[in-house]
């Protein structure tokens, strides 16, 4: 991966780089699943984790979990969901626009005063196209895309994934620069383009 192509992946279609990596342990909860699905979703957590060599914990002294995601059918259904008009400001109207645009999913970040990541809502609309994404791999592209704030142009012409034999996996470069972003010698976050250089310097070479 150059350079050029990591910056790309964090600068927004506004033009403006921004990057940003969780600044404290990552406390999933999941709504709206099976069991099955659930410790799917967990399990995903735990391998992007550990692959970035951040931490997860059982639960957020503030918030007590700090990544929230909902599966459900119908964009209406977030309305009824207790308290997270409080959680999320103006949800009515994020909602109608959501309608309209007929998405099939949004994720929300709230972040530290340094800029780091401090919590993230991720929203799934099971339509036709999601509900035929096998739940594995549902699970590790929501997760990758939740570890650090991506461009919102990211991965809209390739997915973060990749199919090898019957297995869907991280492709092997996105796993590199999860696991440099999260050099502890960097900063949890960054505007400046720069920082794409320093990511870059970290990468190692795929496994």
């Amino acid at each position: 991966m150059t350079p050029e192509e990591i910056e790309a992946l964090f600068t927004r279609e506004s033009g403006e780089f921004l990057f940003a990596r969780w600044g404290r342990p990552i406390v999933p909860i999941v709504f709206g699943v099976e069991d099955e699905t659930l410790s799917t979703v967990k399990g995903a957590f735990e391998a992007v984790v550990t692959l970035a060599g951040h931490k997860m914990a059982e639960t957020d002294p503030e918030l007590g979990a700090n990544c929230m995601i909902f599966f459900f059918r119908d964009w209406q259904e977030l309305l009824e969901v207790p308290d997270l008009d409080r959680l999320i400001p103006d949800l009515a109207p994020l909602v109608e626009r959501l309608v309209e645009a007929d998405a099939n999913q949004y994720r929300i970040f709230r972040f530290e005063e340094d800029g780091a990541i401090r919590a993230a809502f991720v929203f799934l609309r099971m339509d036709k196209q999601l509900s035929k994404v096998p739940a594995e791999a549902l699970a590790l592209s929501q997760v990758v895309q939740t570890i650090l704030l991506w461009s919102d142009t990211a991965f809209r012409t390739q997915s973060p994934l990749a199919v090898a034999g019957d297995t869907t996996i991280l492709r092997p470069d996105i796993a590199a620069l999860i696991r440099s972003a999260y050099d502890p010698v960097l900063p949890g976050a960054a505007q400046d383009a720069s920082h794409a250089l320093r990511l870059f310097a970290r990468l190692e070479p795929p496994q």
